[in-house]
């Protein structure tokens, strides 16, 4: 993995909405991520944080500045551009999860991988699959699956393509607090292991607490930011 900064944000601007209806929500966010780092972005809801992932994941792209990801520009590329760089550079877990119903495990986890033309995506989703506890799973459609074991799923799909970028948005907001605290865990340590720059989205600060810098967002802003350079998933297992 390359040295340096894995996120670079200059003077980035988005409003959403058309007319008078249109909203200012990111307000010349200035940041940068280093590789290997792990980043809590926290703030009030409608503060822009999700918004503010997106455009790290080239999903919305910014009315100005400059943004780039893993030695790209993101905003000079083409949608179809931005889906292969997302392919090869990006995985992203949701809250809600957004895995394909009528797929099985394996197929969901194998699905980036098939994108990209890879002739071995079943052997490894299926070792993907493995790795995060759910080898019996294979066969398995969402709708058989409990919710830990969808956001299972959910990190092995993003993990698959061995990003060098992970986001993810409230990982553990549809979960109870004991499983929610079994994926963080599963996240940090493949963070670690990896080597991944890890950028989350979250209203649990004890979540927050576990990454390397805390992102407080107000208003489309940077409001405040810490550095907790030793902190460690370790203490969550559950």
């Amino acid at each position: 993995m390359a040295n340096g900064p894995a996120i670079v944000l200059k003077d980035v601007q988005l409003s959403l909405g058309e007319g008078a209806g249109r909203v200012h929500i990111l307000k010349g966010i200035d940041l940068e991520i280093e590789s290997g780092t792990s980043v809590g972005l926290v703030g009030p809801s409608g503060s822009g944080k999700s918004t503010l992932l997106m455009v790290m994941a080239g999903l919305e792209r910014s009315d100005s500045g400059q943004v780039k990801v893993a030695g790209s520009e993101l905003g000079p590329l083409s949608e179809d551009d931005l889906a292969r760089f997302r392919g090869r550079n990006v995985g992203i877990i949701f809250q809600s999860f957004h895995l394909v119903p009528n797929m099985t495990a394996l197929e969901n986890v194998a699905v980036p991988l098939e994108l990209s033309g890879d002739s071995a995506a079943f052997q490894k989703a299926e070792a993907e699959l493995e790795a995060v506890g759910l080898g019996h799973r294979l066969h398995h459609y969402p709708a058989q699956m409990s919710g830990g074991e969808q956001q299972r799923v959910a990190v092995a799909r993003a993990l698959v393509v061995e990003p060098e970028i992970l986001i993810a948005d409230e990982p553990t907001g549809n979960l109870d607090e004991r499983t929610g605290a079994q994926i963080v865990d599963l996240m940090f340590s493949a963070q670690k292991k990896r080597k991944t720059t890890l950028v989350l989205v979250t209203h649990d600060p004890s979540l927050a607490d576990l990454c390397d810098r805390t992102i407080r967002l107000r208003s489309g802003e940077i409001e405040a930011e810490t550095s907790r350079p030793s902190a460690q998933p370790e203490g969550l297992r559950a």
